[in-house]
């Protein structure tokens, strides 16, 4: 089993900045998917971005240029460095894993993110 922790999350003013980790732990061999999700009340969880066993990074269209994903594989955390936030980047925010792929297997409990002026 992987177990997948987040922290950072809080409350931010539009055109502020937050960076989210996530801890990993577990049997994290061939661990070869790594990305964070978001889910807002009342809308469909949307997967934002992914780093992949090759080290490629993927990012949503509605992150993209503002969202920084960092692996560091030796301490076995994932960051989500967010810039440029927008009131509509407020969700609750998962770190998520994927063994052999990146359809996502492991998830994390989440950390809030608001965005408010």
């Amino acid at each position: 089993q992987v177990q997948l922790v987040e922290s950072g999350g809080g409350s931010v003013q539009p055109g502020g900045s937050l960076r989210l980790s996530c801890g990993v732990t577990g049997d994290t061999y061939n661990l070869g998917c790594l990305g964070w999700s978001r889910q807002a009340p009342g809308k469909e969880r949307e997967r934002i971005g992914f780093i992949d066993r090759n080290g490629d990074i993927t990012y949503a269209d509605s992150v993209k240029g503002r969202f920084s994903i960092s692996r560091d594989k030796a301490k076995n955390t994932l960051t989500l460095q967010m810039n440029s936030l927008k009131p509509e980047d407020s969700a609750m925010y998962y770190c998520a894993a994927g063994r052999f792929s990146c359809s996502f297997r492991y998830w994390g409990q989440g950390t809030q993110v608001t965005v408010s002026s």
